[in-house]
């Protein structure tokens, strides 16, 4: 593990992967765990400052998370963050109440005292906070003393220097609070004395080194899309492991027009790993027949890749190779928090087919070496690695491929179609010099037909849904303001070029509500 190590106690805020984002940024190391890891595992993990997230819970509610006591005792400085402020200032002999008026948006804080997390702040001075909740803290514990207020929250911003315990009612992690990046960065170099020495380059070196101590002598196997996240993951555990990695590229008929071959190509020739592809195609498009449930598509999609990945295995350490004792997945951050029901109490979005049960069927064990990490930080990594900017820039691409993106029935007619106006929306958001701009670009197919007209004559045919949104991590992201010109030519070489299309949409939905992908 990194050193210094932040740990963030998340408590199911929507907002605490912002929290960790926040922490790297300022070039220091830090996890999310749940609250209800063990107070023995905490302990274990021996952090050198502690976060404590904010929630949607009240602690007056009955079987609201909470946290061992025992972590105010640890020696290290912790920050509570709203609702890790209410449960600090409730545990330690203080008092919580329902506040007379919410606070939702922003509120203007006013500086007590100019020290602490509110170091180099001007007494007296106001500034704009983003405020989210419904109790308050209205009786400070002992050895704690007001640092900031609000109208309506005496202690907005409140702390015990002595054992360098603090809290804040507002959220400093959101772009909304004007200096919540200075708190944060208090918090840290102030009050914890942390040095900021986390890069990417440092994280490429623990990580290699943490491969190399798990794996051993012992041989992996990966399965590689092409994808940013699975070629990070191989080139790390090449850089382990050397030739005793193979990659697995798995040609499920999903993918983009040419991707599968382009990959082989791209990871044997310049990047010099040992890859086998399986042509899969005829397998999966098959057995998706009818299928029209996006979580069966994806369960059906899963499944299939074990089955097909596990058979290639035995059959690569049956040529002589020998068998494999570990499973390489490009597994990041945004995959686990939207397929894991408690990271936190967060609610599962979907499933992702590269989090949990692969191992178990194959009794491989697992190496995931950049499970807590964001795209762009991903990519941080891979740039250190050598890796070439054409394939960290690649716009992220589904596990599911294609599938998800063929709503309703998925055949191979409807899959050329979408793979012929994809390539037009990738070729137009090129030539336009966006693609790095934004996060993805691409299309959705709909099982919705329409009338138009060609030639004269009537057409009844299904509509594509142009999406492209713009994102930093994929956790939150807005439709991007393409131009009309260039949403014009797409439009009509998708209607011109594309058999079986005859309208064409922009979808301008941000996420939240909506997910990027449809399905």
């Amino acid at each position: 593990m990194q050193r210094p190590f932040v740990l963030v106690v998340d408590f199911g805020s929507q907002t605490t992967q912002l929290v960790a984002r926040r922490v790297r940024e300022a070039h220091v190391y830090c996890e999310i765990q749940p609250c209800t890891l063990p107070m023995s595992e905490l302990r274990a993990l021996a952090p050198d400052a502690i976060i404590l997230s904010g929630g949607p819970a009240s602690v007056f509610d009955e079987g609201s998370p909470s946290i061992d006591p025992g972590v105010f005792e640890l020696g290290v400085p912790v920050l509570g963050i709203c609702y890790g402020m209410q449960l600090m200032a409730h545990l330690l002999g203080g008092k919580v109440a329902k506040s007379t008026e919410r606070e939702f948006g922003p509120a203007s804080v006013t500086v007590a005292e100019g020290t602490g997390i509110l170091h180099g702040f001007q007494v007296g001075a106001s500034d704009t906070f983003w405020m989210s909740h419904g109790d308050r803290v209205e009786a400070l514990p002992r050895g704690f003393r007001a640092l900031g207020s609000t109208p309506s929250a005496p202690f907005a911003v409140a702390g015990d220097p002595d054992r360098r315990l603090y809290g804040v009612q507002f959220h400093p992690e959101v772009a909304h609070s004007a200096r919540g990046a200075e708190i944060l960065g208090s918090f840290l170099f102030e009050v914890a004395k942390l040095e900021p020495t986390f890069t990417a380059g440092s994280f490429a070196e623990d990580a290699v080194a943490r491969i190399q101590a798990k794996i051993g002598t012992g041989r992996a196997i990966c399965g590689l899309s092409g994808g940013v996240d699975s070629s990070v993951a191989a080139t790390l555990v090449a850089r382990a492991i050397g030739d005793r990695l193979t990659c697995v590229l798995v040609d499920n008929g999903l993918m983009r027009e040419g991707e599968a071959d382009e990959v082989v190509s791209t990871f044997r020739d310049q990047m010099h790993l040992d890859v086998v592809k399986v042509d899969a195609r005829e397998l999966f498009v098959c057995a998706l027949a009818g299928i029209t449930d996006p979580e069966t598509k994806r369960k059906t999609i899963g499944r299939l890749f074990i089955e097909v990945f596990d058979k290639e295995a035995h059959r690569i350490a049956e040529d002589g190779r020998g068998a494999f004792d570990w499973l390489v997945q490009g597994t990041v951050y945004p995959d686990v928090i939207e397929s894991v029901s408690f990271k936190g109490p967060s609610a599962v979005i979907k499933s992702h087919h590269n989090v949990g049960g692969l191992p178990e069927r194959m009794r491989l064990g697992l190496v995931e070496p950049l499970r807590e990490l964001f795209k762009d930080e991903v990519r941080e990594v891979g740039l250190s690695l050598g890796i070439p900017r054409d394939i960290l820039w690649r716009q992220p691409f589904p596990g599911p491929g294609l599938a998800i993106r063929c709503l309703g029935e998925v055949n191979e007619t409807r899959l050329r179609a979408l793979r012929a106006a994809d390539r037009i929306i990738d070729q137009e958001i090129r030539a336009a010099g966006l693609y790095e701009k934004v996060w993805q670009s691409f299309g959705v197919l709909l099982p919705v037909k329409s009338v138009g007209v060609m030639g004269d004559s009537r057409t009844y045919e299904e509509a594509l849904v142009v999406r492209a949104v713009e994102s930093v991590d994929g956790m939150t992201a807005d439709f991007a303001k393409l131009p009309y010109e260039l949403l014009g030519t797409i439009s009509s070489r998708v209607i011109n070029e594309v058999p079986g299309i005859n309208r064409v949409t922009y979808d301008i939905s941000p996420k939240p509500p909506a997910t990027i992908e449809w399905e």
